[in-house]
């Protein structure tokens, strides 16, 4: 038994148990409060307290005025590194969230998203500016691999970096090493990802096929739409709100797109989209190659979904709303935020929680 600031507190350990302050952090950002501060008064039930082990006697402040203080919860965050929480977050929701419900996505979205902070504020640790779209804007990048399961995605694996970060530079390695892509699966990306060597080395190192749009400027790009005009057997568009579009299928496009090692490139074909109401061209392609046009293009539909996750984590979730510039304080911030949206995610897939699907947290 021991006595904090008012307190009686009888616990199995001497020091405050990681989990409790997981438990009160997450608790915190899933009623949407982002600061450290509200952390404390997170779990105030006594039941949740018994349950987790602890046993509380009151007898100067009220649970009204926290668990315990800011400065507790600070010094547990200056104990651990950026690296140490990001790679917490991925073993805890490797090992404790898909392995213990039995998840094991085939399907997987590689992405990044910028995470913003006041531009003329350059105490943010670690933080870079950019020009993006004309405007000056300084903040971090966040990598994820998202694993698909039923109608939505599942945060995986993340990685934390800069800005200035180039998608390719901060993903590759997280994606060439996880565990949680295995032989057979399929990895969904956008043109932040293209490279022909990264394509060859998920499919002959890991038997793993890619999906991702071409850029205008590339011979394959090119190529792809004069073969489909050529041929001219275009279909109808798969998604009916598509009705101004039509697809083809366009079959070994590899030798318009080669690698520094053109012997090790991989087999690729396409599926070029003709938006007639814009007369524009988009061309997707993929490296396996038992793939019809139809498949092609709407494995990739299922990358849009995502985009909807982000508005949410950000504009609901308050992601970027970092109330320290010390880069560890946010890359708790984050890891706390995004396992808090995961259990949103699974409570929605639950009997109980149907009534949220299709609903934005607010």
């Amino acid at each position: 038994m021991r006595k904090v600031r008012g307190h009686l507190i009888y616990v199995k350990n001497k020091n405050i148990p990681f989990h409790l302050i997981l438990a009160l952090a997450i608790t915190a950002k899933m009623k949407i409060k982002t600061s450290l501060t509200d952390v404390p008064f997170a779990i105030t039930n006594a039941e949740t307290l018994s349950e987790i082990g602890w046993n509380i006697w009151d007898n100067e402040r009220g649970l009204n005025e926290g668990l315990m203080s800011e400065g507790t919860i600070r010094s547990f965050v200056k104990k651990y590194t950026v690296d140490e929480l990001i790679t917490a977050y991925n073993a805890y929701i490797q090992d404790e969230v898909f392995v213990k419900k039995g998840i094991v996505p085939d399907i997987h979205v590689l992405d990044c998203t910028k995470l913003e902070v006041e531009l003329s504020n350059s105490n943010y640790e670690g933080s870079e500016v950019i020009k993006d779209d004309g405007e000056y804007k300084r903040g971090y990048k966040l990598s994820s691999l998202r694993g698909i399961t039923g109608d939505t995605g599942i945060l995986e694996e993340i990685r934390f970096g800069n800005i200035q970060q180039h998608d390719l530079e901060l993903s590759k390695k997280m994606v060439l090493e996880s565990k949680m892509l295995k032989p057979g699966d399929i990895l969904i990306n956008d043109r932040g990802f293209i490279s022909r060597e990264f394509m060859n080395q998920l499919k002959r190192e890991r038997e793993i096929d890619s999906y991702i749009p071409l850029k205008s400027n590339m011979e394959a790009f090119e190529q792809a739409v004069s073969i489909a005009n050529a041929e001219n057997n275009w279909k109808a568009h798969p998604n009916k709100k598509r009705k101004n579009q039509k697809i083809a299928f366009v079959g070994s496009l590899g030798s318009y797109w080669r690698s520094a090692e053109p012997e090790n490139d991989v087999a690729i074909i396409g599926c070029v989209v003709y938006d007639t109401e814009k007369d524009e061209y988009h061309v997707f392609v993929t490296t396996d190659t038992t793939k019809t046009a139809r498949q092609i293009i709407m494995t990739y539909e299922l990358r849009p979904e995502i985009e909807e996750d982000y508005r949410q984590i950000k504009d609901f979730w308050k992601i970027e709303d970092f109330k320290s510039t010390k880069q560890n304080f946010i890359a708790f911030h984050i890891v706390m935020v995004l396992i808090g949206y995961l259990f949103f995610q699974l409570y929605k897939g639950m009997e109980e929680g149907e009534k949220c699907t299709g609903k934005a947290y607010q």
